[in-house]
């Protein structure tokens, strides 16, 4: 017999999993904002692929792309203190990466469609966290269902 401590323990496991990727991506916008971690900082645009600035010297950005970064975090870090909220946090915001991860394959990078900017690092970068976050949300949620049985 499973007992109610072991539920909120799986439960609480998905919204730790939320509240650290949340804390990951919050990081990564001050990051952005941060000259050194960014080279090129002086040729950070506000958006498009203009910008030339690199976090960690590969991976494109602009003021937009950190602010979208900072507003991801803030909602990983709100989503997390409910299980059903983080798991949604975890398997939507994966695919939303996903789906950015299709984006970037499609689009040419020197077209004004590439408003973010995002490069070729970029592009695998979010083809890994999409797959990360919705495997993280599954499993977290797979452990909280066979706690329940």
């Amino acid at each position: 017999m499973v007992t109610s401590r072991t539920r909120a323990t799986s439960g609480a496991l998905v919204s730790r999993l939320a509240l650290i990727v949340g804390v990951v991506f919050l990081v990564v916008g001050i990051a952005g904002f941060i000259p050194g971690l960014t080279s090129n900082y002086d040729q950070m645009t506000f958006a498009g692929h203009h910008s030339d600035a690199l976090l960690l010297g590969v991976f494109q950005v602009s003021v937009l792309h950190n602010i979208v970064h900072l507003l991801f975090g803030i909602a990983g870090i709100a989503m997390a203190r409910r299980v059903d909220t983080a798991r949604l946090y975890l398997i939507g915001g994966g695919a939303i990466y996903l789906l950015l991860w299709l984006y970037g394959l499609i689009i040419n990078e020197s077209s004004g469609a590439n408003f973010l900017p995002i490069n070729n690092a970029d592009d695998w970068l979010h083809f890994v966290l999409g797959l990360g976050m919705i495997g993280l949300g599954l499993l977290a949620s797979r452990r909280a269902d066979t706690a329940r049985q």
